[in-house]
């Protein structure tokens, strides 16, 4: 049986936002999933520098006015949405007024690393799947690019495994060279303990938390790791392989689209076994 729908959990997407390797393949990836004949949804943050009217986003209210706490405060959740008519897709806004609004993207005009980074990321990742459910979408594979995402396993596997939506999803975590440069907040590993994860599920990481640990913390609770990047830390992919992970090794431009494709039903296919 083959993987019929992906929900892309990205942290850039050209046009939106200025082309790196992460939007381009954030842009492309998903429109090659879907003309292969799969459904597809994608999420990406609300960043500030994105002009909203020239780009025609606009408020979902049904899917919008649910609040998430995170470290006793609650922060409304805003979903946008807006369509790339070339392509015949949509594309889903996590948006929140402290958390993106009156920002940049995760660096401010000097380059310097908003210090509630870590808050954004998991703002984010429980955005995205609060607005999965309420959709009632039942993704079998989340495919997670960029370190905003690294959470989502984590959550899929500790809070929302009994969802109906994602109960059966498999969650494959992208690896890419660039991340970020400073640590997460000390508080970090505390606004991740949700619900049912507790200290001992999030282990594996060191304080203070630097890409590389976020990175692990991410393959751990992953079904399946791709190297995105040419180049990436040898240390995250020795990581995965010592858990046994499936892993797809770094594919030119020419057959990517196709090797995750392929790679899709590759771990689909692991809860059958």
């Amino acid at each position: 049986m083959n993987a019929k729908k992906v929900l892309f959990i990205t942290q850039e997407i050209t046009p939106y936002v200025p082309e790196s390797e992460l939007s381009l393949i954030g842009q492309s990836l998903p429109q090659a999933i879907q003309d292969k004949g799969r459904e597809i949804r994608t999420f990406m943050p609300k960043w500030g520098i994105i002009n909203e009217r020239r780009n025609q986003l606009h408020e979902v209210i049904r899917l919008s006015g649910m609040n998430l706490i995170i470290d006793d405060t609650d922060h409304p959740l805003i979903i946008k949405v807006a369509s790339i008519q070339s392509a015949r897709r949509q594309v889903y806004f996590i948006d929140n007024d402290d958390y993106f609004q009156h920002r940049l993207m995760t660096t401010d005009a000097d380059g310097n690393e908003y210090e509630d980074n870590g808050e954004r990321a998991i703002f984010y990742a429980r955005g995205v799947l609060e607005t999965v459910k309420k959709l009632r979408w039942c993704p079998d594979i989340i495919h997670c690019h960029g370190w905003m995402s690294a959470m989502v396993p984590l959550y899929i596997k500790k809070i929302y495994n009994e969802e109906p939506s994602f109960k059966d999803s498999k969650v494959i975590y992208s690896i890419y060279k660039d991340g970020f440069n400073s640590n997460l907040s000390p508080n970090f590993k505390k606004q991740l303990l949700l619900k049912n994860i507790t200290l001992e599920d999030v282990k594996m990481i060191k304080e203070p938390v630097d890409y590389e640990e976020l990175c692990k913390l991410a393959v751990t609770y992953s079904d399946g790791i791709i190297q995105n990047s040419e180049t990436v830390n040898p240390n995250v992919i020795d990581y995965a392989h010592s858990l046994n992970i499936p892993v797809l090794e770094y594919q030119p431009k020419e057959t990517f689209a196709d090797a995750c494709d392929a790679f899709y039903d590759t771990v689909w296919g692991e809860q059958e076994k």
